[in-house]
């Protein structure tokens, strides 16, 4: 697959010559991090040029499955790429970010971008000052649903959403929040771009300590409401998102990759599908996008590796998940002050 299948958005970050195949880096190969070895491994005009992880054994097995150079030390890797990729736990993010701008290296880090918009915000500012890119791993971003319906967005006027996961004991350190819902905060705050106005919120810990399953109701300057639930003790998954606008409701899934649409058009002639209520009103028409089969982390890396070679703007930037991380923060703060209430 080509690296062009993205757009790309006009940036002032400092570009690499163009005539050599960039050199990428991976930094943490736990479960993530195993993802991107085997992404970045399979991509034109890139070198993948080695690995490190601050556990040994673990760097030395996954080198040898993958057959890529495993590094002693993250400053032996930064010697000998141009860039890299974050998938070190988030407590670390912030340490390890800077050490690799530092090093005027390039980062793709993984969601959420740092545990504190502070922390966000050294990220940033050390990027900015040194002309490089820094972009953050909000995959829904590279969703076949999502990206489907760029063209169909006019202005929402209400969101919902549903993120369902089955219990895992990996994550639990973690309020659902920053675990599930930020997916979903991401792509409401792209799609809307207005100004928060206000965040009410409610969860419950179940099996951990943070809280396992959440709501959130998050108002817009505007109008626009989201209404978010994330969960992760639930029996089965779900990864939906319903969007309300004038004349138009869209439901995308994220786990299939399909997303519906019904408008309202004066001349509209109804389609048949399977599965759709026959009887539908004159006027009203569906479109059905199935999945394009492309794959979400390829096209994020390829963003990525255009927006280090062009010096343009990822299409997730350091501020886009600086602002995810901002409104769940509220969401938590929210979240906190009503669990208090039922002790």
């Amino acid at each position: 697959m080509s690296c062009r299948t993205c757009c790309r958005f006009a940036g002032t970050m400092k570009p690499l010559g163009k005539s050599m195949a960039i050199r990428v880096g991976v930094v943490g190969v736990g479960v993530h991090g195993l993802h991107h070895v085997r992404i970045l491994s399979t991509l034109p005009e890139i070198e993948l040029a080695g690995i490190f992880d601050i556990r040994p054994a673990v760097c030395e097995t996954a080198a040898a499955q993958f057959r890529i150079r495993p590094f002693s030390s993250l400053t032996q890797l930064l010697d000998s790429v141009d860039c890299v990729t974050v998938a070190v736990p988030t407590s670390a993010h912030h340490e390890v970010v800077l050490e690799c701008l530092g090093h005027d290296r390039s980062v793709l880090v993984e969601k959420p971008i740092a545990v504190s918009t502070s922390e966000a915000d050294d990220m940033i500012r050390e990027a900015d000052k040194r002309r490089l890119t820094l972009a953050v791993g909000h995959l829904e971003r590279f969703n076949a649903a999502y990206r489907s319906i760029q063209n169909e967005l006019v202005k929402p006027a209400f969101v919902e959403s549903h993120r369902l996961s089955v219990f895992n004991p990996r994550g639990t350190d973690v309020a659902v929040v920053l675990d599930l819902m930020i997916h979903d905060i991401d792509i409401v705050l792209d799609m809307v771009r207005r100004p928060v106005v206000s965040v009410h919120a409610s969860g419950v810990a179940v099996v951990s300590d943070e809280a396992d399953i959440a709501n959130a109701r998050i108002r817009f300057e505007g109008g626009c409401v989201a209404n978010l639930t994330a969960s992760r003790i639930s029996q089965r998954k779900m990864r939906k998102v319903r969007i309300f606008q004038r004349n138009a409701y869209i439901s995308m899934d994220f786990l299939s990759g399909e997303t519906e649409m019904f408008s309202l058009h004066s001349d509209a002639k109804p389609e048949a599908s399977p599965g759709v209520i026959p009887q539908l009103m004159n006027g009203i028409s569906y479109h059905k996008h199935p999945p394009d089969g492309l794959n979400a982390l390829e096209l994020e890396f390829a963003d990525f590796i255009h927006a280090v070679r062009d010096g343009t703007n990822p299409r997730v930037t350091g501020t886009d998940g600086r602002n995810a991380l901002e409104v769940a923060s509220q969401v938590m703060e929210s979240m906190e002050l009503s669990m208090r209430s039922l002790e």
